[in-house]
């Protein structure tokens, strides 16, 4: 299994194919791998579906050569983060590092006192910019089960077995898999209900961004069963 890992490791990159038994690149992927990786013919890449296939394929002079058997990759275990979308780029630091981190979904939450335009078409252009992040970050890390985007939900939406992350909680994070994340403002009073369950990231006062990863690197460890 190391050995394999390295092999992924070393490849050019990764990119994405519908089917990664017969390896066919789109025609702006093949752009960006010969235009902007600057591919050579006979170079490996990892080319998978997003759905936990992939396999290993050579850059030839036209298209790819899978040179490997496809494998599936187990699914990892659930984990999300329910984010009000925040100011300027900090929301897509936030998709990129919890792609890396390996969080299964991103749902976006509509809360009171959201501070960024999030309607219409300016909702559309936004989630789909996260999209293009997210795939981006899959490739440049490994992963091979797509971060799922979800539909936005207001917190009355949120279900029951999402925490929430504010101060006044508690700090023990076995068990949870997900969690929501507020905007700059912080959440206004009452707006969650009073048995939902409240963590606590800490003594200080984390922007948005900072309460994201640092939730999402706590869940999926755990998830892992690993400990910081």
């Amino acid at each position: 299994m190391l050995v394999e890992w390295t092999r992924r490791v070393d490849a050019l990159t990764q990119l994405r194919v519908t089917d990664p038994a017969t390896p066919i690149l789109e025609k702006e992927t093949e752009h960006h791998l010969r235009k902007v990786l600057r591919a050579q013919v006979g170079e490996e890449i990892v080319v998978s579906n997003g759905a936990g296939s992939w396999s290993f394929a050579t850059v030839l002079d036209s298209g790819l050569k899978r040179v490997s058997e496809v494998h599936l990759d187990p699914e990892p275990a659930d984990t999300a983060l329910y984010l009000a979308p925040l100011k300027g780029d900090r929301s897509e630091w936030v998709v990129a590092k919890a792609t890396e981190l390996g969080v299964s979904a991103l749902v976006p939450l509509i809360s009171e006192r959201l501070a960024v335009k999030f309607k219409g078409e300016a909702q559309e252009k936004i989630l789909d910019r996260w999209r293009r992040i997210s795939d981006e970050a899959t490739g440049q890390c490994r992963r091979t089960y797509d971060l799922v985007i979800g539909k936005p939900v207001t917190p009355e939406q949120v279900p029951a077995t999402v925490a929430v992350a504010d101060f006044g909680g508690t700090s023990q994070m076995a068990g949870v898999r997900a969690i929501a994340i507020g905007p700059e403002g912080g959440w206004a009073p009452n707006e969650w209900g009073s048995d939902r369950q409240i963590i606590s990231l800490g003594n200080t006062v984390l922007r948005g961004e900072t309460a994201a990863i640092a939730s999402a690197a706590l869940m999926t460890l755990g998830a892992q069963g690993m400990t910081l």
